[in-house]
Parts: C-alpha cells; sequence; structure tokens
C-alpha cells in the first residue's frame, strides 16, 4: 500500500471514528461512491479521483480500529461542533514521516458525507508538504454480486479486495 492509500485511509476511518464516537446516523450498508479532490504542495498540484467501496458496519468497526484505535502511532481527537457536523484532528508517525490531519465532516442521514481537511507531512512525503482533500461520499444501494464489505471497485470496474 503506497504512502498516499494510508492517508486516504486514515481520513476514511476519521469519518468512521466521528460517526461512532460522537453519534451520528450511523452509515447505511451497501456500495458507497467516494469522491476526492486534492491539492498537494508546493506547486499546488491538483489531483481528483473516485471509488467505489463496498461496506457493512463490521467493516467500518474494523477500518476503524486497525487504522485509527489500535495504531499506537496515531492520537485523534473527536469534537461535535453540533447538528451533523464533527472534527478530528490526528497525529500519526508512518514510516518516520509524522501526518497531522485537521478536517470538519458534515453527516446527511447515514447516506452523505461531506468532509474537508488538510493533512502536513515532516519531512515532506515523496517533496508533499501538505495537502488539502475535499472527500464526498455518497450511498449508492445494495453492493453488487461478487463483491464483499471491503472490496473497491476502480473507475474502469475492477474489484480489488483488501489484502489483510
Amino acid at each position: 500500500m503506497t504512502r498516499t492509500y494510508v492517508y486516504m485511509g486514515i481520513l476514511l476511518a476519521l469519518a468512521v471514528t466521528e460517526a461512532r464516537a460522537a453519534r451520528p446516523p450511523q452509515l447505511l450498508e451497501g456500495l458507497w461512491e467516494i469522491q476526492i479532490r486534492s491539492t498537494e504542495n508546493p506547486g499546488g498540484k491538483k489531483g481528483e479521483y473516485s471509488f467505489r467501496l463496498c461496506r457493512d458496519h463490521a467493516f467500518d468497526d474494523k477500518q476503524t480500529d486497525d487504522l485509527v484505535k489500535d495504531n499506537k502511532n496515531c492520537s485523534t481527537k473527536l469534537e461535535s461542533l453540533g447538528g451533523d457536523k464533527f472534527s478530528a484532528e490526528s497525529r500519526c508517525s508512518v514510516s518516520g514521516i509524522v501526518i497531522v490531519s485537521k478536517g470538519v465532516s458534515t453527516y446527511k442521514g447515514g447516506s452523505t458525507v461531506h468532509s474537508e481537511s488538510t493533512a502536513t507531512y515532516t519531512p515532506p512525503l515523496y517533496g508533499k508538504s501538505d495537502e488539502t482533500m475535499i472527500q464526498d461520499q455518497r450511498y449508492l444501494g445494495s453492493c453488487p454480486a461478487g463483491m464483499k464489505p471491503g472490496d473497491r471497485m476502480t473507475a474502469d470496474g475492477s474489484i480489488v479486495h483488501p489484502t489483510s
């Protein structure tokens, strides 16, 4: 797994952790579309990608435990901002790089999540010193036949199974 995917995993887990810690509506089980727009510095390099994720409550709980709660190299602070908004701050050490991230997520029912976050990397990660990400997740319905919780569908329709 590349370090970019580690960071992306932390962001996804933070969204689920916020849901568990502050008690907004639980996310619906099934297929979710996740769209991510990012800006990396220095240079203001923009990126955009999306994928679909099959999830259930057990997967969300395990992902949160694996990436946040059970990770001895991370500390996370969660806070309700009232209504459907929640904030998260995290400090992690991954392969000698300190990642400090801060974000706000807004939940609508259990079917959409909008998150905006920033992360800094010390020392820079492959030359990247900081990154801003906007993530929109939306529920699509049941997972298609052949997909199990944790499976990801890429833009070309390929299914990627988790390695753990």
